[in-house]
Parts: structure tokens; C-alpha cells; sequence
């Protein structure tokens, strides 16, 4: 197709493997007669830069996607080296950190032209449109952009319709080269936006208002049984903030995939009131589809800390949905956040008691256990804030924000030892390998979680220096 203009579209380096879903929307609605997207990703590619590089003279724009951490600094440094090869070729920049911080970038950095906020898909498709003709930009929604050297921020854009979008082109990028770092033939599929839930740890409260959006599982059946043909994997990753939303949709995606016989696994995410509201008729129907893993968010083993979160979901639905999977040989992942401000003792104590409780229940069962960390957007962050804790500074200052592998300082040295001796030791406790070597270690790990003994660590001392943990930021 001759004359068409190209869209650069850049994912910066990160520890994490799933496809670009984002860049992928993004490129997918543009109109591929007057457009050509190059995806270049800096996790799967040695050297991004040179691919960049070579399509410069002929781009309407460079956009970026963004979040919070430690991917910022990629982001920046990428952005800087375009806009030095390229002075008047536009930046823009999108994802959940501009959705958080819109004008920020802008006023931070003369090579940051405009940011996106919230969905994407038809803000960006009216910019790059915009951008072709050369058009003012005051009347796209959705969007902050320069003007006369300041930030102007657009009104928002409503959530659309996920189903007026067409099928996803994951032609895009080379989905070869992510089955290779994942070491599996692992697909990534987005089937809905936002969550109408309001927990105050959660930034998506204030980036989509509470809004949802979701595919009918009648496109979504026809999407994954065209890109199974094509790509051949094996199993699929639902990357939705809450895939069992809607029970009526589940129930006609699994059996829709039962009625085709389709040849793949697939994992997603559930709340655990979901979960106790879900027939058992469904959920032996997404057993029968696949179904095997879910992520379900408990987050604390105190009630009072789950009320106090706005979680609004109960222990017993835990408790249900556990015993369910158990029934079904689902596998389950449980994450747990500790180190909230207002933690007690006793949350702490109900925590670990929940903890091996799960771990107990089944050996297909995880518990990672997280840090709090203030991560902005979120009703809790803004009341730390209130309180006087002092947020990153800048966009510079977020790329060291590590929310994953590192505590708050409400933490004290005391506790952070103790849950990084309980999580050590945890991991031997119930790991799943059968090893005469690993035997008398494992029964050893298990008395000590079951008594919250942990002082004289001497085996983690000696594996850690054999096989240092991996870095999470």
C-alpha cells in the first residue's frame, strides 16, 4: 500500500512478558490503507532504537505506553533520543501513568507533546488523524496538549462500546517472540475495560469512574478460535481487571467454547463475591471450557482491614471459592497486600492465619504477599498524602517508584523481616517438587510457618547466596 503514513509505537523495557494489548488496540483501529503501524517493543527486541531509527522520516507520530514505575525511565530516555532525531515529529504519550499525572509529562519535558487519557482507542485514532491534517487539537477529548508552551487538558472521552471495535491485529508484533520469553505458548486477550468496584487501594476507581465495558462472548469466541488457528497456542491469558463481572457472559463464553472444542487452557481473574455468586452449573461449564487458574484478591485476612479497604467482599467468599476450586482442580492465585498504615498486630496475625489456611487447602493454590505502597490515584494514597507522606516528585522521580518489591515506611524493620522470613519460608513449605534433598528443608519450613518461627534463618541465608532473588522493578 504506497504513501501511507507511519505510527511509531513504542513499549519501554520491563521484567514482564504479556503482549503490548494496549499498542495493539491502538494500532488495530487506525485505517490501514493510509496508516502503517510499527510496534517496536523493548522487552522482546535487542535493539529498539535502530528500529525506530529507520522509519522516523516517514512517521506522523511516536507514542508511547506508560505506567507508573520504573518502565518511566525507558519511556523518557526514548522519547528524548526520537525527539533529538526527529525535532518536529510529534510525542505522545498514553497508559495508565498519564491517565494519573496528565499534564505533568508536558510541563516537565519539551519532548513530550500530548498525553492520552483513559481509553484509547478512539482518542488516538482522532489525534493521529488530526495530526496528518495538521488540525488544532481543542476539540479532541480525551487528550492534554502543548499550547504556546503550557498544557491544555481536554475534556475526558466516556468509555465506548468494547464491541465497535473490530478484531485486535496481533499481526502487529511477532507473537512468536513472546511465547519464546514466556517459555510457553501463552496468548494475551483483553475482553472488557474498567471495574465497577471502589476499592481505595486501586487507582482504577479514578481512572474509569467506575465504568464497564465488556466484549460479547460471542465475538470473543469467533477472536479466539481465528487467532488459535493462526498463532497455535496453547493456553490464554485473560488480562481483564474483573473477567466474571457479568455471570450470563461467562456462561455463554464457556459454552461457546465447548460447543467448538477449543483446543487451549485459559486463566482469568474473578472476585471472590463473584465467585459465591456463580452457579455451580457455570462453574463446572469453565472447567469443562478450560478454566485453569484464577487470580482472586483477598488482600488482607481482616475483615475489618477488607472493610476498611472498601474491598466489599467477605472472608466466607474467600473461604467458598477456595473449596470450589479445590472441588474443581482449578488453580488459584490469592494475593495479600500488608503494610497498610493503620495495620494491627492482630490484621497481621489474621493475615498469616489466612495465608496457610489457602495453602493448605490445596498444593495448586499461591499466596503472594505484597507491600502497600501509596500508588497514586487511590483513595488511600490520598488520605497518606493528607497525612504528609510526600509522593515522587516528579516524572522522573516516579521511574524509581517500586510498587511491587519493596515496603512503605509504615512498615517497620521488624515486620518487614518477619513476612520476608514467612514468605521464604512459605514457598518451601508447600512447594510442589518432590526431591529427597528438598524433603527434610520442606519439613523444616513447615514447622516454622505453623509456628511463626523464624528467628536463626540459616537456610535462607545459604540458598539466597546460592540463587539471589530475581528483581522485581
Amino acid at each position: 500500500m504506497p504513501n501511507r503514513k507511519k505510527v511509531i509505537l513504542y513499549n519501554p523495557q520491563a521484567v514482564f512478558f504479556d503482549m503490548p494489548l494496549a499498542l495493539l488496540a491502538l494500532g488495530s483501529v487506525l485505517d490501514e490503507k493510509k496508516y502503517e503501524v510499527i510496534i517496536v517493543d523493548a522487552r522482546v527486541e535487542d535493539a529498539p532504537l535502530e528500529i525506530i531509527k529507520k522509519h522516523l522520516s516517514e512517521a506522523i507520530c511516536f507514542g508511547v505506553t506508560v505506567i507508573t514505575g520504573a518502565p518511566i525511565k525507558d519511556a523518557l530516555q526514548m522519547s528524548a533520543q526520537v525527539k533529538q532525531l526527529a525535532p518536529n515529529l510529534t510525542v505522545v504519550w498514553g497508559g495508565w501513568h498519564t491517565s494519573l499525572f496528565p499534564k505533568e509529562p508536558i510541563q516537565e519535558h519539551d519532548f513530550i507533546d500530548i498525553t492520552v487519557q483513559g481509553q484509547g482507542e478512539d482518542t488516538f485514532k482522532e489525534l493521529v488523524e488530526h495530526l496528518e491534517r495538521e488540525q488544532t487539537l481543542e476539540n479532541v477529548k480525551g487528550i492534554t496538549y502543548r499550547l504556546e508552551g503550557q498544557p491544555v487538558k481536554n475534556p475526558p472521552r466516556p468509555i465506548a462500546d468494547m464491541n465497535q471495535f473490530g478484531r485486535v491485529n496481533y499481526d502487529l508484533i511477532d507473537v512468536e517472540k513472546y511465547f519464546r520469553k514466556k517459555k510457553k505458548r501463552q496468548f494475551d486477550y483483553i475482553s472488557s475495560i474498567g471495574c465497577y468496584f471502589r476499592c481505595s487501594f486501586c487507582a482504577d476507581p479514578f481512572v474509569y469512574q467506575r465504568k464497564f465495558s465488556a466484549v460479547s462472548p460471542e465475538k470473543m469466541v469467533e477472536d479466539l478460535i481465528y487467532y488459535q488457528q493462526k498463532y497455535g497456542f496453547e493456553d490464554v491469558n485473560f488480562q481483564d481487571e474483573t473477567f466474571f463481572t457479568y455471570t450470563k457472559r461467562i456462561k455463554a463464553l464457556a459454552e461457546g467454547m465447548i460447543k467448538e472444542k477449543v483446543e487451549f487452557s485459559w486463566a482469568g481473574t474473578m472476585r471472590a463475591d463473584q465467585g459465591e455468586r456463580l452457579p455451580d452449573d457455570v462453574w463446572k461449564l469453565c472447567k469443562e471450557a478450560g478454566l485453569r487458574r484464577l487470580l482472586i484478591g483477598v488482600e488482607s485476612g481482616s475483615q475489618e482491614m477488607m472493610d476498611w479497604m472498601k474491598k466489599d467482599v467477605k472472608l466466607t467468599q474467600i473461604f467458598y471459592c477456595a473449596d470450589k476450586c479445590k472441588e474443581l482442580d482449578i488453580a488459584v492465585i490469592f494475593p495479600f497486600i500488608v503494610g497498610f498504615p493503620n495495620e494491627t498486630d492482630k490484621s497481621v496475625s489474621e493475615t498469616v492465619k489466612v495465608v496457610k489456611q489457602l495453602r493448605k487447602t490445596s498444593r495448586k493454590f499461591d499466596t503472594p504477599i505484597f507491600y502497600f505502597k501509596p500508588y497514586p490515584g487511590s483513595q488511600i494514597t490520598q488520605d497518606v498524602v493528607k497525612n504528609g507522606y510526600e509522593l515522587p516528585k516528579t516524572t522522573l522521580d516516579w521511574g524509581d517508584f517500586d510498587y511491587v518489591g519493596s515496603s512503605g515506611p509504615w512498615v517497620t524493620p521488624e515486620k518487614e523481616r518477619f513476612f520476608e522470613h514467612f514468605k521464604f519460608y512459605l514457598k518451601l513449605a508447600y512447594n510442589n517438587k518432590k526431591s529427597s534433598l528438598l524433603y527434610p528443608l520442606k519439613k523444616l519450613s513447615q514447622w516454622r510457618c505453623e509456628k511463626n518461627q523464624f528467628r536463626f534463618p540459616l537456610e535462607k541465608y545459604i540458598i539466597e547466596k546460592i540463587k539471589p532473588a530475581p528483581k522485581l522493578s
